[in-house]
């Protein structure tokens, strides 16, 4: 059989394993390192631990437990998918219910699974989200099909109010932002902030030269994968 038609003739899937139970961490690295396509790369057991060494391991995935000690698994992912785009996280957690998906999602996790998941069904989320996949309520989505399922949560969920994160943006471009997530037309947006149409388009052109993004929709969705955005209160 040739290279090009050998399954495992690529170099193998780099995975990191991030948990602060041993024995749970070495069961999931015992399941990867028996598969030939993927190579286990590193073992971390704590938040600040798995943000220094991460980086330097190079994973392709890694497998991210959420209650860790020092830093949880989330603000670990949050930190890091900015920086390093190429890594792609999976969680791996005791809570399973779509809120908790569409927080670990939000921050930069390209699958959620509570952590009774099947050993063959985590081994094919690897394999997928090493391809830029995402996996969403173990239905495997594109990203544009992730980031409809991502603004479908935000108009149901919104954020925490623990979550504030650093912006470059002023309040009233995140305000504009949070109205298009929700929906709304530049022509709605200017009649529900009292502002005229014009105000509406100055105030969407300075936040793409801020992000350097060619659309209104890729800044939404930017600035709500970084916590920047708000749900709109209704009086």
């Amino acid at each position: 059989m040739s290279d090009a038609l050998h399954p495992y003739a690529m170099p193998p899937i780099r995975v990191a394993v991030v948990d602060d139970h041993p024995f749970f961490r070495q069961g999931l690295c015992n399941v990867l390192a028996a598969e030939p396509d993927i190579e286990v790369v590193g073992e971390i057991g704590d938040g600040p631990q798995a943000l220094a060494m991460i980086p330097e391991l190079s994973p392709h995935v890694v497998l991210m437990d959420v209650n860790l000690p020092g830093l949880n698994g989330l603000q670990v992912t949050q930190k890091l998918k900015p920086s390093h785009p190429e890594i792609n996280f999976i969680i791996v957690t005791a809570y399973d219910d779509e809120e908790q998906i569409y927080h670990a999602i939000r921050v930069g996790a390209s699958a959620y699974f509570p952590k009774d998941v099947e050993p063959k069904q985590l081994l094919e989320t690897v394999r997928l989200v090493a391809r830029g996949m995402y996996v969403i309520g173990g239905k495997p989505m594109t990203q544009e099909a992730a980031e409809s399922w991502l603004v479908a949560c935000y108009q149901k969920y919104g954020l925490k109010p623990d979550q504030e994160t650093f912006s470059p943006l002023s309040p009233r471009e995140a305000e504009i932002l949070g109205l298009i997530i929700a929906g709304m037309s530049n022509k709605e947006i200017a009649y529900a902030l009292g502002i005229s149409q014009q105000t509406v388009k100055n105030h969407i052109t300075s936040i793409l030269a801020k992000l350097n993004l060619s659309d209104r929709t890729q800044a939404a969705i930017y600035a709500l994968r970084r916590g920047w955005v708000r749900l709109h209160l209704k009086k």
